[in-house]
C-alpha cells in the first residue's frame, strides 16, 4: 500500500484543478445570464426603445459592476461547497428518522446557513437591478406620518425579495439533502464536455423555473401567516417605521399582485439558474475520463499507475475513475491491453493482471457477501432464528435429497443445500470461487450469517462425509462453536442430550439483571410500537434498503465490464495464457453473484423494474444501478461464453456452476 500523501496526489493535481476550471466557466457564463436577467426584469413591450436603452445603461454602470462582483463571489462559494460536499456514493436514508438526522446534522446546518446568506446577497443584487420600488430597504416617510422630522419607513417590497432569496437558498440546501444533489454520477456514454453541457442546459433552465415556482408558492403561504414577525423584527432592529398609508403584503390582495409575483419568480429563477449551472459544470468536469498509466518507467511514479490506484479506497473518486479507465481500456485500447497481459522483467510474473483481477474479484465477492447477509436478515425478519425452531425444521429434511432438486423446488420447511466444495478459496486471489446464498450447513466455509441462522457446525474429520471434497492445502478451516453439540446431534439424527450432559448451558444462562433489562427493553419497544408517529419515523422505506445495497454498484459494473472484455480479448491477445489460470475463479464469482442478484430481486418489497426518474437537478440515477448491474452481469457472462464457446467445458468448476454455464452457452438465460 502507498502512503496517504501519495494517495492525495490525485486530489491536488486533478480534482482541484477540475473544480477550478468549472468555477471559471461558471463565472464566464454568469455574464450572459446576468444580462438576460436584466432584460427580462425590466421588460417593457410597449416601449421597446426605452427598454433597451435602460438595460444598456444599467449594464455599463458602476453599481452594476459592483453587483456582478458580488455574484461572482457567490458563484465561487457555491463551487467551493460543491467540491467540499460532493460524493460518488449517494447517502440513502433507509427511514424517516435517518433522513431527519441528515437534515439536522451540524455540517448540513452550516451548509444551509451559508446558502441562506448567499440567497440574500443574490436577492439584493436582483432588487438593485430591477430598481423602482425594490431598490432600497427604507424610504422617507410622508409628512403625515412624521411631523417631527424626516424619518425612514420600511420598504416591504425590498424586504419580501430578500426573504424570498433566503427561503430559496435554504430550500436549495434542503432539497440537496433529500434528493442527493451532491451526488456525482458517471455517464454511460462518453461525450465531450461541450456536448454534455449543451444537452443538459434546457433541463437546467426548466428545473430552475419550476423549482423557483414551487419555492415561491411555499414562501407566499408562509409569509401570509407569519409575515408580521420578520417585518416587526427588521423595524425594531433598524429603527424603521411602518408606512400606514400602504397595505402590508401579508394579505391576499397584496400577494396576488402580478408584477410582484413576476419579479419574485424571475429573481428566484435567476438565483437557481446560476447555482445549477455551477453544479452542472462541476459534475461534467469532475467525471471526465482520466487515463492512468498501466505501468511506470520510474519508481517514484509507481503509485500513479492503474494497478496501484485501483486498490485504494480514498479518495473514492480516484477508485471510480480508475475502474472507469479499466473498463474503457479493456474495450477500446489494444496497446494498453497488451501491457495488462505482459510479464514483469525480470521474473516473468503477471503482476499487472494479478493486481487488476484480484481487485475486481474482491469487489464482486464483497457485493455477494453483502447480498447474502441482507437476504438472511430479511428471511429472519431482522432476527437470528432460534436453534430449536431451526432444528425442528431441519429434522424434516430427507438425508437423501439432492441439493440441485432443492434449489429448483424450494419449500418453506426444507433447508436448501448446495455442495460444500463450491466454497473453496483461492489463496492467490483471496476471493471466494463461489459464495452462494444457500451454502451447505455442514461446510466450514458457509457465511457466518447463515451459520447463525441454521445452527453451528461440527468439526469435520477424515471420516466425515464431506471431507474428501475439501482436501486442498490452501483451505482455511473454521473451528466449531462450543454450543453446537445439541444442534448437530439433531442434524445427524442422534437424540438430543439432556441438560446433565451439557454443562456449558449452565454457564450460558443469563443473570437476573440481564433478564430484567431485556424484559424492560421489550416492554419499551412494545410500547413505542403502538405509537403511530414513532412507527412512521422508524419504519424502513420500501425501496431504500435495496437501493443502499447497490449504492456503489457503478464500481461493480465497471469491474464486470473490465474483466469480461479482458477475458474475451485474451482469447487472441494473451500470448502467455495468464488469464486462463484465473478463468475458473472469474466464472465462478460471476455465477455466484448472479445467483445472489436473482434471489435479491425475488425478495418482497423489491421492485423488479426500474422506476420513473424525476427530471430535476437531483441525480437519482442510483435508483437504477441494481438493474444496470443485473444487465451488466448477464452481459459479461455471455461475452465470455460467446468468445470461448465449447472450450469452457475444460474449465474446472462445480456441477451446479457447470449446469448454469451451460444455459449461457445455449442462450437460455
Amino acid at each position: 500500500m502507498f502512503s496517504a500523501d501519495q494517495s492525495c496526489w490525485f486530489v491536488r493535481k486533478v480534482i482541484c484543478w477540475r473544480a477550478v476550471a468549472s468555477m471559471a466557466w461558471s463565472v464566464l457564463l454568469l455574464l450572459p445570464t446576468t444580462a438576460l436577467f436584466v432584460v427580462l426584469s425590466r421588460i417593457s413591450l410597449f416601449h421597446p426603445i426605452l427598454w433597451i436603452s435602460e438595460c444598456l445603461s444599467l449594464l455599463t454602470s458602476t453599481s452594476a459592476i459592483f453587483s456582478f462582483i458580488l455574484l461572482c463571489g457567490v458563484v465561487l462559494l457555491v463551487g467551493f461547497f460543491n467540491l467540499e460536499y460532493y460524493t460518488v456514493v449517494p447517502s440513502i436514508a433507509c427511514s424517516k428518522i435517518a433522513l431527519l438526522g441528515q437534515v439536522l446534522h451540524p455540517r448540513q446546518f452550516v451548509h444551509s446557513l451559508v446558502h441562506c446568506i448567499m440567497g440574500v446577497v443574490v436577492a439584493w443584487c436582483c432588487a438593485f437591478t430591477i430598481g423602482g420600488r425594490y431598490r432600497s430597504l427604507g424610504h422617507p416617510c410622508t409628512q403625515d406620518e412624521s411631523s417631527s422630522g424626516p424619518e425612514m419607513c420600511l420598504n416591504e417590497y425590498h424586504l419580501v425579495l430578500l426573504l424570498v432569496g433566503a427561503f430559496i437558498g435554504y430550500s436549495h440546501s434542503l432539497v440537496g439533502v433529500v434528493y442527493n444533489m451532491n451526488y456525482v454520477s458517471f455517464h454511460t456514454m462518453q461525450q465531450y464536455k461541450y456536448l454534455r453541457f449543451k444537452g443538459a442546459l434546457p433541463l437546467v433552465v426548466k428545473a430552475s423555473a419550476v423549482q423557483a415556482l414551487y419555492c415561491l408558492r411555499n414562501f407566499l403561504v408562509l409569509y401570509f401567516f407569519m409575515g408580521y414577525a420578520p417585518r416587526a423584527w427588521i423595524c425594531r432592529t433598524l429603527d424603521l417605521n411602518i408606512n400606514c398609508s400602504i397595505h402590508s403584503l401579508d394579505s391576499v390582495s397584496s400577494l396576488l399582485d402580478l408584477s410582484l409575483l413576476y419579479h419574485l419568480w424571475i429573481s428566484g429563477t435567476f438565483l437557481l439558474l446560476t447555482w445549477y449551472i455551477t453544479v452542472l459544470l462541476f459534475r461534467i468536469f469532475v467525471t471526465e475520463v482520466y487515463s492512468f498509466p498501466v505501468q511506470s518507467t520510474f519508481t517514484e511514479d509507481a503509485h500513479q499507475c492503474l494497478p496501484k490506484v485501483i486498490t485504494g479506497m480514498q479518495p473514492m473518486i480516484l477508485k471510480f475513475l480508475a475502474l472507469q479507465d479499466l473498463a474503457l481500456l479493456s474495450q477500446h485500447s489494444p496497446s494498453r491491453r497488451l501491457e495488462v497481459f505482459s510479464l514483469s522483467q525480470p521474473g516473468g510474473h503477471p503482476h499487472i493482471w494479478t493486481a487488476l483481477s484480484k481487485e475486481c474479484l474482491s469487489l464482486l465477492s464483497d457485493l455477494t457477501e453483502r447480498l447474502v447477509t441482507h437476504h438472511d436478515t430479511v428471511a429472519t425478519n431482522g432476527r437470528a432464528k432460534s436453534q430449536s425452531t431451526g432444528s425442528n425444521k431441519r429434522s424434516t429434511t430427507s438425508s437423501e435429497s439432492s441439493g440441485m432438486d432443492d434449489m429448483k423446488t424450494p419449500r418453506p420447511s426444507v433447508l436448501i443445500r448446495t455442495p460444500g466444495s463450491v466454497f473453496l478459496r483461492s489463496s492467490g486471489l483471496r476471493t471466494p470461487l463461489t459464495t452462494p446464498f444457500t451454502p451447505d450447513r455442514d461446510s466450514p466455509f458457509s457465511s457466518p450469517a447463515l451459520r447463525r441462522l441454521t445452527g453451528p457446525l461440527e468439526p469435520q474429520g477424515p471420516l466425515s462425509p464431506g471431507f474428501s471434497s475439501i482436501q486442498s492445502p490452501h483451505v482455511m478451516r473454521r473451528g466449531p462453536k462450543l454450543w453446537s453439540a445439541s444442534t448437530d446431534s439433531q442434524l445427524n439424527g442422534s437424540p438430543s442430550p439432556g441438560p446433565a450432559t451439557s454443562p456449558s448451558q449452565a454457564q450460558l444462562k443469563p443473570s437476573f439483571l440481564v433478564t430484567f433489562l431485556q424484559n424492560r427493553k421489550d416492554q419499551v419497544k412494545h410500547f413505542l410500537a403502538k405509537r403511530v408517529l414513532i412507527m412512521y419515523l422508524f419504519n424502513k422505506l420500501p425501496e431504500a434498503s435495496s437501493q443502499s445495497l447497490f449504492a456503489d454498484s457503478q464500481l461493480h459494473i465497471w469491474a464486470l465490464q473490465g474483466l469480461s472484455h479482458l477475458v474475451a480479448a485474451s482469447f487472441s491477445e494473451d500470448q502467455y495464457g495468464i488469464v486462463q489460470t484465473t478463468l475458473p475463479t472469474i466464472l465462478s464469482t460471476m455465477l455466484v453473484l448472479q445467483e445472489a442478484v436473482d434471489r435479491h430481486f425475488k425478495l418482497p418489497h423489491t421492485s423488479s423494474k426500474p422506476g420513473h426518474c424525476s427530471c430535476g437537478m437531483g441525480d437519482d440515477s442510483y435508483k437504477t444501478l441494481r438493474f444496470a448491474l443485473r444487465s451488466s452481469l448477464k452481459t459479461a457472462v455471455y461475452r465470455i461464453t460467446t468468445t470461448f464457446g465449447g472450450h469452457l467445458h475444460a474449465v474446472q468448476m462445480s456441477a451446479e456452476h457447470r449446469k448454469r454455464l451451460q444455459h449461457f452457452l445455449e442462450y437460455k438465460e
